[in-house]
């Protein structure tokens, strides 16, 4: 072979590893973070308060044994709950040049106790953001916001390591995200904030009637952008939403889940446009991360979507 055919071979066979290594950093959306645990001393509630410490803010953490017990019976470990929290400086810089991130505001992870008695705490990594929320992964705001997630990991659970992902992920880079766009009337003497307040009482009712719960709702306009004087819209809202039905089973093989649940719907208007956008995370962030095979969980999962789709289709039309 001659030089020239060997410098060649070898730019290929770079090329090629480097392919490899990108489409790795695409496709793995997940961290898992593991500590041993034997003495207990781990728990959800002392990861909360770790993370709070750390300066992401938890907006919920939520025991989902207690309802899975109820409802269905029986449960899949002996800890696991569904945990919300925000940094609010990141997530101002990041909405402020991405308003679709909205669809990742507040960020989520679920916590549980393995058969082995290790402590788990499940999120979307660097990747998985960027890809989801469509932001370049590139973002210097991002790479902070994602530095602050792993501080917290490891102030929650000094002892603890990233496990290997034995996950094989199927998606592309694409987002997945469900957008929609609505014209905004207001009636007769109706102000902006009737309008805005009515159509949400309607979406949540009919949500609620359906089975979906709100965990937690953010007004962004008065608790993030008020903070920092930004006064680009007339109203921010995200709605955490979150169905039984559809994390009981999947949690079941895939508790690191909670890193897509409960899953965020955004609702704004900015001042200079007579449309309110919305938008949410498409059930296919679930099942191509997490390759998901089992048919009763893709049923629950795309049956969920479908319902929160036609709600909103209704209710613009």
């Amino acid at each position: 072979m001659t030089d020239a055919l060997q410098k060649v071979f070898l730019i290929l066979v770079v090329l090629f590893f480097a392919s490899h290594i990108y489409a790795d950093n695409i496709v793995e959306n997940i961290q898992v973070f593991s500590s041993p645990n034997s003495d207990k001393k781990i728990t959800p509630k002392s990861i909360e308060t770790a993370f709070n410490q750390a300066g992401l803010t938890i907006l919920g953490n939520n025991n989902m044994n207690k309802p899975f017990l109820q409802r269905f019976e029986n449960k899949h470990y002996e800890i696991y709950n569904l945990a919300m929290f925000m940094n609010t400086k990141y997530s101002y810089k990041l909405l402020k040049k991405y308003p679709q991130f909205g669809a990742l505001t507040p960020l989520t992870m679920s916590i549980w106790q393995d058969k082995k008695g290790n402590m788990n705490i499940g999120t979307l990594n660097i990747q998985g953001i960027a890809r989801a929320a469509n932001i370049p992964a590139t973002d210097k705001d991002l790479h902070s916001y994602a530095s602050l997630i792993h501080k917290a990991l490891k102030k929650a659970m000094p002892h603890g390591h990233f496990k290997k992902s034995s996950l094989k992920p199927t998606t592309k880079n694409n987002s997945y995200q469900i957008n929609f766009t609505a014209n905004v009337h207001l009636e007769n003497g109706e102000d902006l904030e009737d309008f805005i307040d009515d159509f949400e009482e309607e979406f949540e009712a009919e949500m609620e009637s359906l089975g979906f719960l709100f965990p937690n709702i953010t007004n962004v306009q008065d608790e993030i952008f008020k903070k920092y004087d930004y006064k680009v819209y007339d109203f921010y809202h995200t709605y955490s939403i979150c169905k039984f039905d559809v994390i009981y089973p999947v949690s079941k093989n895939h508790p690191e889940a909670g890193a897509w649940a409960p899953c965020s719907f955004y609702i704004y208007k900015k001042k200079d446009e007579d449309k309110m956008q919305m938008g949410f995370l498409g059930v296919d962030n679930w099942i191509k991360t997490l390759n998901i095979k089992d048919k009763t969980s893709i049923i629950q999962l795309k049956e969920a979507e479908a319902m929160i789709e036609k709600i909103l289709n209704d209710m613009i039309e």
